[in-house]
């Protein structure tokens, strides 16, 4: 959990003062330890201009709160985790210059996007249609290149649906069944 690791303070210290922690085994997954030599991406910073409501977005979708903590008046952290996820969003007032809404193209990975898709929708979610690109590879930036529909035989890595966040924080669901190998 970023909130209470290392990089951010001693971990007793950030619990005990937590004005919001969960750790229940039922909500909370465990990870294996960061081994030597290995960079794993922890956390991404959302530039949000209402945490209260990012928080009801983001709960919506049936992401795990985290932990919430007020350190001083203006510096205020949310994290929220999404499901089977190792890598967690942080959001609040005082946690970043970015201007709300500009974050764009965070990926999502999702086993069946038609059922992802559908997902989002019956949370109230305005997601675009499913896609996939003219070049058969990865997407362009923005609605270029977008051809309607899934990729031919739902090739792996190749269908893609998107969504914003209240601020305008762009995610985008890619389909993926069989990781590459290495992956």
């Amino acid at each position: 959990m970023s909130l209470v690791s290392p990089c951010y303070g001693a971990p007793d210290s950030w619990e005990a003062e937590m004005d919001s922690v969960d750790t229940s085994s039922t909500t909370a997954a465990g990870s294996a330890p960061v081994k030597p030599g290995e960079f794993r991406l922890e956390v991404v910073v959302l530039p949000v201009s209402d945490v209260d409501r990012a928080k009801s977005f983001y709960e919506s979708l049936g992401w795990r709160f985290d932990a919430e903590r007020t350190v001083e008046d203006g510096y205020r952290l949310m994290q929220l985790t999404p499901p089977g996820s190792g890598c967690s969003i942080i959001f609040g007032e005082g946690v970043t210059s970015a201007p709300p809404g500009s974050a764009q193209g965070l990926h999502l990975a999702v086993y069946d996007i038609d059922a992802a898709r559908a997902d989002l929708i019956g949370r109230g979610v305005d997601v675009s249609e499913t896609f996939h690109d003219a070049s058969g590879v990865f997407h362009h930036a923005g609605t270029e290149g977008r051809l309607n529909g899934p990729a031919p035989e739902h090739k792996d890595y190749g269908s893609f649906a998107s969504f914003s966040d209240p601020d305008g924080n762009g995610w985008v669901l890619q389909e993926i069944k069989t990781r590459l190998p290495g992956r």
